[in-house]
């Protein structure tokens, strides 16, 4: 059984207090760092870059027995993801206890809890001094510059990609408002030519323009061929007969 859980390196502030009622708690500030050195050891250093550099390391073994004596249900990866969302949820603070000097406290613990009201988890955390504290410090600042240089590539990246898109949107739009721009005009012509098809059918159909044509219809349908000219067409063909016979 291992953490089975790709645990990426998380690190935060941490709240502090003193476990003795009234005792002015330290004023600088405490960072932490979770971390899983491998498939079978999580690993959490608490330090304040000066004279207090705590760190815990559980074993699955003794995180299984954690599951147990806190009384939390579920799968392994259900209480793993737990574990790790408590300590990096703004609930966490870590206590310490004892007396402090220049050496800093004599003991401290870390209490984790997802949300008010869900279970705690404590976790008792042990001083280092020393090479081992300086060693801790020197990690916790490199994984933190790591962590740092990854999310500023990666908002290198999506500034690219969002700039790229913004031209790509920003070329679509003048295309767009070049086909506006053609069919606005388009239609203003069509419209034009209706107007003006339709002024020339109104002229054309206005009661002086009608007068007009039903007079010359009227000269026309009343024009009658003279009477003399009728009769002498005629004769020439009744004379065309006899001369045949």
């Amino acid at each position: 059984m291992g953490l089975e859980v790709q645990l990426e390196p998380a690190f935060g502030q941490l709240s502090v207090e003193r476990a003795v009622m009234g005792s002015t708690p330290p004023q600088r500030q405490f960072l932490f760092h979770l971390h899983a050195p491998d498939s079978l050891h999580l690993g959490i250093h608490v330090t304040d870059f000066h004279s207090n550099t705590w760190e815990a390391v559980r074993s699955v073994s003794q995180l299984d027995d954690m599951q147990d004596s806190i009384g939390i249900g579920g799968t392994w990866s259900e209480f793993i993801d737990y574990l790790v969302n408590s300590i990096k949820s703004e609930h966490t603070k870590l206590v310490l206890e004892g007396p402090l000097n220049s050496d800093g406290a004599a003991a401290a613990k870390l209490v984790a809890q997802k949300a008010k009201g869900m279970p705690k988890i404590s976790i008792a955390m042990t001083k280092l001094v020393g090479s081992a504290a300086t060693e801790a410090i020197a990690n916790l600042s490199l994984q933190l510059f790591k962590e740092f240089k990854s999310i500023n590539e990666s908002y290198v990246e999506e500034r690219e990609r969002s700039m790229q898109l913004s031209k790509v949107v920003s070329a679509e739009k003048e295309r767009n408002d070049s086909i506006q721009s053609q069919l606005e005009l388009y239609t203003k012509r069509q419209k034009i030519q209706r107007i003006g098809s339709s002024d020339i059918n109104g002229a054309q159909n206005s009661p002086e323009k009608q007068a007009t044509r039903d007079t010359k219809s009227t000269k026309v349908v009343n024009r009658v061929v003279p009477a003399y000219r009728r009769a002498k067409v005629r004769g020439a063909v009744l004379q065309d007969i006899e001369d045949e016979t």
